[in-house]
């Protein structure tokens, strides 16, 4: 095998260790959100990996739409992320009404429910995309589009507007990455940079910044709701928050591996883990563990819970029973039931 090819192999494990990772810390942060609040140092911990772990999906979301310009590019998108994203609203707002004993059904199409933001605003970041990439200076614009949807009170959740624009700059960015540039990310002179950058903002968010910052992260509130009162101060903290959210998250794409792991294979099943570990964290949240956790210290039990189940919902038959409503094909589980 050529030099070429080697290199070509790397970089393909390289991008499947980095989704299976992102998405591990999506699930753990997930898992930690209901008691957060009653633990300083799971709340740094919370705050530190909401500042890169959805970015980096972002930016390599972002980084696969080179062919953004070929024939059927959006109708393929809307296939792939559209058509989940209503399957799964709709699923949702049963669960919900089980789950919640609500008295009645109300189904919305354009308030997604918790996690369902990416799908909807995936969509988005791809039209928008096809109108950016005429741009001039694409990414400058996106930020300050970025900097003023801030400002909007009553954007909020609606069809994940705020975040889509919010976040936007990081996807543009990341399909303006060349490959070339995620080799220099890759240098080793870089990962200790990086590894001495993100202890420094751990340790920032624990003693310095402990607490206000995660509305900030999470994106879906205005200025004026994060701040208590209308303020010019929001776009200057914004641009503040895009300097440290994107140098997080190359620093956490900058250590790591780029070598076969034992997980690497999973790194293709992350949009299964990401759609299905929600009804899992919502029902736990409904019984009493957390709050078991929560008194006796048992926290590694988080860890763990989270690694179970993301290590559960990428195993081959849950993908292959859950593939006719995410993907609308049967392949997999013909393939097992033969």
């Amino acid at each position: 095998m050529s030099q070429a090819a080697d290199a070509q192999k790397e970089r393909d494990y390289y991008f499947d260790n980095a989704k299976f990772i992102l998405i591990f810390l999506v699930v753990f942060g997930h898992f930690i959100s209901p008691i957060k609040n009653q633990n300083e140092w799971l709340y740094t911990i919370y705050n530190f990996i909401y500042t890169f772990h959805m970015p980096a999906f972002i930016l390599i979301a972002g980084f696969f739409t080179k062919s953004v310009n070929k024939e059927g590019y959006l109708p393929k998108i809307f296939r792939k992320v559209l058509v989940p994203y209503i399957v799964f609203q709709i699923i949702y707002t049963f669960f919900y009404f089980d789950l919640y004993s609500k008295d009645e059904v109300k189904l919305d199409f354009f308030d997604p429910h918790w996690t369902l933001w990416f799908l909807l605003s995936l969509v988005f970041w791809n039209i928008l995309l096809k109108l950016f990439v005429k741009f001039k200076y694409p990414l400058a614009i996106a930020i300050v589009i970025g900097v003023l949807a801030g400002y909007i009170h009553d954007i909020g959740t609606f069809l994940s507007l705020l975040r889509t624009f919010v976040f936007f700059p990081v996807f543009l960015l990341g399909h303006l990455l060349e490959k070339r540039d995620f080799k220099r990310i890759l240098q080793p002179s870089r990962k200790a940079a990086a590894a001495a950058f993100l202890i420094v903002l751990f340790v920032t968010y624990h003693f310095v910044f402990p607490n206000g910052t995660k509305e900030w992260l999470l994106s879906s509130s205005s200025y004026a709701e994060i701040l208590g009162i209308y303020s010019w101060a929001g776009g200057f903290i914004r641009l503040g928050m895009y300097a440290v959210m994107f140098l997080a998250t190359f620093s956490i794409l900058a250590i790591i591996p780029r070598r076969r792991m034992f997980f690497t294979e999973l790194g293709e099943r992350t949009l299964y883990i990401y759609l299905l570990h929600g009804f899992v964290v919502k029902w736990l949240f409904t019984t009493e563990l957390f709050k078991s956790i929560e008194q006796n210290g048992w926290y590694i039990i988080l860890v763990l819970l989270a690694m179970m189940v993301t290590l559960f919902l990428a195993s081959k038959p849950v993908i292959a029973i859950a593939q006719p409503l995410i993907e609308l094909r049967w392949s997999k589980l013909k393939k097992m039931l033969n």
